[in-house]
């Protein structure tokens, strides 16, 4: 299919690495089977914006540095736009509880929780 933006941590669902949405719903991919996703509308990465047309949450990443190797970033934004779909806003500790199933070795959080703060 060409998709090489989500990628497999620890295939174990453990790093949220490899989080997409499924049907909204932010699932760790290496734990879902094909056959479970069946009818459902999957986005990935790839789904999320483009160059020159980036998602609100894209360019909040872009703004706060909200990334360093970049690995972690789809599963991030992933699990982000799930959070944000919900429509109620966070706490900065929420937030950072939230998206504490996504594991970054190299920013630290803090730019991350900041860039979700301020999208909602």
């Amino acid at each position: 299919m060409g998709l090489t933006g989500t990628h497999v941590g620890c295939e174990q669902g453990a790093c949220g690495a490899c989080t997409v949405l499924a049907d909204g719903e932010a699932v760790r991919s290496c734990l879902m089977l094909a056959v479970q996703a069946e009818g459902m509308q999957l986005t990935t990465i790839e789904g999320m914006g483009a160059p020159g047309r980036l998602w609100d949450l894209q360019a909040a990443f872009l703004r706060h540095r909200a990334f360093q190797c970049g690995f972690c970033t789809p599963g991030f934004l992933a699990s982000a736009a799930e959070i944000l779909g919900s429509g109620r806003r966070y706490s900065r500790e929420e937030l950072r509880d939230l998206l504490s199933g996504n594991v970054c070795r190299c920013t630290g959080y803090e730019p991350i929780v900041e860039a979700v703060f301020e999208c909602q």
